[in-house]
């Protein structure tokens, strides 16, 4: 005879169960867990969100250039609580918040086109390049993608 299965895969105790509730803490906005102390995972905190914009910048780099000085605080509050999708995705993600909102800089606004032409990105499933021609539009900026090529046809006001 043998035993039956539960019906759900069962939830991490013990130690499992204390280090994901640190990495929840320390990449996606969760509280500080018990019996650690709140200024070092703050530290840590910050640390790793440091490190998650240098990535993001170092993928969307005009993004990052036309905020100048506030990059790091735009990043910041836009990723506080977010868990990371990745370099690439956050950029795209964080690019698409700020021209729904108005705040894209000239210079994402023209970066953010380019790539919305090139490549398909609904937001949940990784970009994937687009076949057929595609236009795109942020702001002033507008980009066409025709023939695996992509044009910048107008770049955005400065």
């Amino acid at each position: 005879m043998s035993t039956p299965h539960p019906a759900g895969p069962t939830p991490p105790t013990g130690l499992a169960a204390r280090q994901a509730a640190l990495v929840a803490t320390l990449v996606a906005g969760a509280p500080v867990p018990a019996g650690f102390v709140t200024d070092r995972v703050d530290a840590a905190r910050a640390a790793l969100l440091r490190k998650r914009a240098g990535e993001v910048a170092r993928h969307w780099p005009l993004l990052a250039a036309g905020l100048g000085d506030a990059w790091w605080g735009t990043f910041r509050d836009w990723a506080a609580g977010r868990p990371t999708a990745g370099s690439l995705r956050d950029g795209w993600d964080l690019a698409r918040e700020l021209r729904d909102r108005g705040a894209l800089p000239p210079l994402g606004a023209e970066e953010l086109v380019v790539r919305e032409a090139a490549h398909h990105y609904d937001g949940e499933q990784p970009p994937r390049h687009r076949r057929l021609p595609a236009f795109a539009r942020a702001g002033d900026a507008v980009a066409l993608q025709f023939a695996g090529r992509v044009r910048l046809l107008r770049p955005a006001r400065r």
